[in-house]
């Protein structure tokens, strides 16, 4: 039978991609509404996203999105939206949890 080793195991932990969870408030225009720009999001980046809260109308959209992922692709989206016209702030942690 082996002799149990007091060094810890050579094995290296498998390193995880580091990952960010942002919480973001989208303003949409009256024409981006009308615009499929979450679906083009989701097909264009790998992030996971949920919509915490939205409300549409045809004169604006205000949208509270998680985006969860590498934080380079997290703010590549960020710059998408933007560049798409739409305004992009942070949420407030409280202001959308629960």
């Amino acid at each position: 039978m082996p002799k149990a080793s007091s060094t810890p195991s050579r094995r290296r932990a498998a390193t995880r991609p580091v990952r960010e969870k942002r919480r973001l408030w989208l303003t949409f225009s009256a024409e981006a509404t009308t615009k499929p720009l979450l679906w083009q999001m989701s097909q264009r980046f790998d992030l996971v996203f949920n919509i915490r809260n939205s409300s549409v109308t045809n004169q604006m959209g205000l949208i509270a999105l998680e985006l969860e992922g590498d934080p380079k692709v997290v703010e590549a989206a960020v710059r998408w939206f933007r560049k798409k016209g739409v305004q992009v702030d942070p949420v407030e942690l409280n202001a959308i949890e629960g």
